[in-house]
């Protein structure tokens, strides 16, 4: 994590942590003093650790976003739908539930490639054992916000290590060596130093096409590597695939909450008092407000219908149960990151999409 601001400037007490809301529900969540923003009298300004919320989700002067980039990669480079994981949860030790996941986990002959993908814009260098990414503000372009933040290699090497582990743990045996993460860096307005230019784990936008068109495989290639022993060319076998391709499309992914609003949020469905579900079962959970009861006077009420996993029918997505409760009763959900659930009004919420 990164160090205190050497300006004495930034020194002063911290005013208290204000709550987090998405759309007007308090999380119950609040931001730690180090993560809220100092403003210098040089006009720079430092943010600790680096934040990037926004950027990640949305599409900013011409970047493409993850939603985005992730279906590029299936056109590109060819490969099987489920040779390709997104969002994949990394199993930690010593923890209950996972609290990080993987934006692509990728699956050739070559190795397991762990791929993290950052919208980041300005220019990012090292600093000591740290990274820092200088932006100029929208509002004068003399004004320079500094963002500093931890080798954002590290993130994509642990859940590597991570991954590996767990298949070896549940008895699939492929060596360190062939899993292989990569950072990609998806905004052409972003600026690498020398140094980071030179880390081949590192992809730029400028390097993207190259990386993906790198994955697709000519029929030389192809007969080469099936009649090629593995343990000649160093590449995963057949059985090793079949292997590692179960195990990761057992593994879990975050929950998809969708409020009123629109806004999404990405986390664990822990329970509402009047649902009753079986997760391999159920696909989704559609909310409904019932407005006519209040001008009827009653007490407001919503309406959740449960859709069963699979194909639906050609009137949609197939009902399994239905069930109406007060407005006022509350979800729970653990905000990916988070260590505390956020209590939800469940006339805020318009749906949420579940994970196996």
């Amino acid at each position: 994590m990164a160090g205190k601001s050497d300006d004495p400037t930034a020194q002063h007490d911290q005013p208290e942590a204000p709550e987090v809301c998405y759309s007007g529900v308090r999380t119950g969540f609040t931001l730690l003093p180090s993560q809220q923003k100092t403003t210098m009298t040089s006009a720079l300004h430092f943010v600790f650790p680096l934040g990037f919320k926004s950027s990640e989700s949305s599409s900013k002067n011409g970047t493409e976003t993850t939603a985005e980039f992730m279906q590029r990669l299936r056109r590109v480079t060819g490969l099987k739908k489920e040779d390709v994981f997104c969002n994949l949860r990394v199993p930690e030790k010593e923890k209950e539930f996972s609290t990080d996941d993987i934006s692509a986990v990728v699956l050739t002959g070559r190795g397991v490639f762990c791929i993290d993908v950052k919208t980041w814009r300005g220019k990012v260098c090292v600093q000591n054992s740290n990274w820092q990414i200088h932006q100029k503000e929208k509002e004068a372009s003399f004004s320079t916000r500094v963002e500093q933040t931890e080798d954002a290699l590290r993130p994509v090497k642990r859940k590597s290590q991570s991954l590996c582990s767990h298949l070896k743990q549940s008895g699939v045996r492929v060596r360190d060596q062939l899993f292989i993460p990569r950072l990609l860096f998806l905004s052409p307005d972003l600026e690498l130093d020398q140094t980071l230019r030179d880390r081949p784990e590192i992809v730029s936008q400028a390097q993207i096409q190259d990386f993906l068109c790198s994955f697709r495989e000519g029929y030389v290639s192809w007969i080469t590597d099936a009649l090629t022993p593995a343990w000649i060319s160093g590449h995963l076998s057949y059985s090793t695939l079949d292997g590692v391709r179960s195990l990761l499309s057992r593994a879990g992914t975050w929950d998809i909450l969708k409020l009123q609003s629109g806004e999404t949020l990405r986390g664990d469905f822990q329970l509402c008092p009047f649902i009753a579900l079986d997760r391999s079962q159920t696909q989704s959970l559609e909310f409904s407000r019932r407005s006519l009861w209040r001008l009827l006077g009653h007490t407001p009420q919503v309406t959740v219908q449960m859709c069963q996993r699979g194909p639906g029918g050609w009137r949609g997505q197939t009902l399994s149960a239905s069930v109406s409760f007060p407005a006022s009763c509350c979800v729970l959900f653990r905000v990916c990151g988070a260590e505390q659930d956020s209590r939800i009004p469940a006339s805020d919420v318009s749906s949420i999409s579940l994970s196996i």
